[in-house]
């Protein structure tokens, strides 16, 4: 058994904390992905103008320097309300923004311009003639979007839901910079206190392969799922 000098069970904890992070950044990326999305196809200039300057921003700047802008700039920010609120209203309070809310928030919305794109252009890959055919068989616009655009959507944007997925999880590892502490930042302070890195990261390296291997599996199987009943020529 591979001896890691009693920092097994904490590094173990670090990866809980990885999928955590990724799970949740996953849910903060596609609810900003399709509201972005919706935006880009609206009529709304003010609509179109935001999602568009959301999209180019988050493509264009590094996730660590992001990552950095949002844990440091926000609790700035924040602090600076603070002081005003004291200041005029002479309420005191403090609101601290930890790692782990910091990591979930920055690594969602970098991934909400990505998946912003990935809906838009599955949305843009679906046959407007269905849908008026659904609205001619005196569908409303809910049912319309849940048995017509919404599977066919999905059916479009699941292969780039998986990848932006794949690179999500391997972007977790940013938030060790931030002083967070998932297995990435575990491994290398133990690594550091026994100067054996390579047994601690090739254990981390087999624990991000096993999360992709597994997300692999699964994207697979709900391809299939909302595949199902179609041709493929």
């Amino acid at each position: 058994m591979l001896d890691l000098h009693g920092y097994g069970p904490s590094i173990f904890a670090g990866a809980i904390v990885t999928i955590e992070i990724a799970l949740l950044s996953l849910l903060v990326a596609l609810i900003l992905g399709m509201l972005t999305a919706v935006g880009r196809l609206s009529g709304s200039r003010v609509g179109n103008a935001i999602a568009t300057a959301y999209t180019t921003v988050i493509r264009g700047v590094p996730d660590l320097v992001l990552m950095l802008l949002i844990f440091f700039g926000a609790q700035i920010m924040v602090n600076a309300v603070s002081d005003w609120v004291l200041d005029t209203y002479d309420i005191e309070y403090y609101i601290n923004i930890n790692e782990f809310v910091a990591g979930v928030t920055t690594i969602g919305f970098i991934f909400g311009a990505y998946m912003a794109e990935t809906f838009r252009g599955a949305f843009l890959a679906v046959d407007s003639g269905q849908m008026e055919a659904g609205k001619a068989y005196g569908m409303n616009k809910y049912q319309v979007f849940r048995r017509i655009t919404f599977p066919q959507m999905m059916r479009h944007a699941i292969p780039g839901i998986g990848n932006n997925w794949l690179v999500l999880v391997k972007t977790t590892a940013l938030v060790s910079v931030i002083g967070l502490s998932d297995m990435v930042r575990l491994a290398k302070e133990a690594s550091g206190a026994v100067h054996e890195p390579f047994k601690f990261f090739i254990p981390v390296a087999i624990v991000y392969l096993a999360i992709t291997s597994v997300s692999e599996i699964g994207l697979k199987l709900l391809e299939n799922r909302f595949n199902a009943g179609t041709v493929r020529g």
